[in-house]
């Protein structure tokens, strides 16, 4: 299984054996040794993955790295963050997924809806299984912790991923840009309930489906 680690919190080595890592297309910036690069389709899910990312808007353009040697990743100077899974379950948003090891199933799932006056639905994509993923954020990352006493409400916006037994309901919220008269649509939150990690970083992203 490939070696992850962090130089710095902006740059990605993994150290190969002749093993293989999915990484963000065109995330690569160094390596050393004898390494093939190969773009895979539909987010490496093949032609399932292709049909389900169209129909959902979700992008993820996915290359194979496999080789000897060490790879260095990094993506537009994003924060990155090492998650551990042991047989478990990553929601994560396609354009925070910067590298996964090859092992690691992915998908894409519905989960949810963002609000019923809208009608728009949120994808994520899925990394499953045991081995290491590399996640991105625009600034340091923070993990809260959701337990059963403890819900977490999530401005979309900021939301990076989750991790655990968690259930996730979109609500309809009032937020600090609302009360001060700059919000121009349906304010709505994500509430995680359960017990698990959710990762959030300190910028928003644009949302569709109201101002938050």
């Amino acid at each position: 299984m490939a070696t992850f680690r962090l130089q710095g919190s902006k740059v990605l080595a993994v150290t190969m054996t002749g093993d293989a890592v999915k990484a963000k297309n065109g995330s690569m910036v160094a390596y050393d040794g004898q390494m093939a690069f190969k773009k895979m389709s539909g987010g490496g899910e093949g032609l399932r993955g292709v049909v389900t990312r169209r129909l959902t808007g979700e992008q993820m353009e996915v290359m194979e790295v496999r080789g000897q040697g060490t790879c260095w990743f990094a993506d537009r100077a994003s924060e990155i963050n090492l998650v551990r899974l042991h047989g478990d379950k990553l929601w994560v948003e396609a354009s925070n997924l910067l590298c996964a090891d090859a092992g690691l199933r992915t998908g894409t799932t519905f989960t949810g809806m963002r609000g019923g006056a809208t009608g728009n639905g949120l994808f994520t994509t899925t990394v499953e299984g045991t081995g290491q993923a590399a996640i991105m954020s625009d600034g340091p990352a923070v993990v809260l912790r959701v337990t059963p006493q403890y819900p977490l409400s999530v401005d979309p916006g900021a939301y990076i991923a989750h991790q655990g037994n968690l259930q996730q309901h979109f609500q309809s919220g009032v937020t600090f840009r609302t009360l001060m008269g700059e919000g121009g649509g349906e304010a709505f939150q994500i509430r995680f309930e359960g017990d698990g990690l959710v990762y959030v970083q300190p910028s928003e992203r644009n949302t569709i489906g109201g101002d938050v």
